[in-house]
């Protein structure tokens, strides 16, 4: 064939989804550090999402767990779980 044997579909998925997983682990890190700082329980459980839904991904090497894990957490912020701007901090 004309391209070498790394970019056949299946190798570009994988490294699509060790991207997005990264992503994913870095983002719930950074969430879980927030969570550590301020004690909102929301941060704690949309860290935890994005870590599961990156662990299952890599895991499972397949991109439907990134795609429930980002629904999921948007979910849990319009229920109100996400901690939006302090007023008090504004100035």
């Amino acid at each position: 064939t004309f391209f070498p044997s790394f970019c056949n579909n299946h190798s570009i998925m994988e490294y699509i989804v060790y991207v997005f997983g990264t992503c994913f682990i870095f983002l719930a890190l950074a969430l879980l550090f927030a969570y550590h700082r301020t004690k909102h329980y929301g941060l704690f459980l949309i860290g935890i999402t994005y870590a599961a839904s990156a662990g299952l991904a890599i895991a499972l090497m397949h991109w439907w767990p990134l795609a429930a894990g980002f629904i999921l957490a948007w979910i849990l912020r319009l229920l109100g779980l996400d901690p939006g701007p302090d007023p008090e901090k504004r100035d």
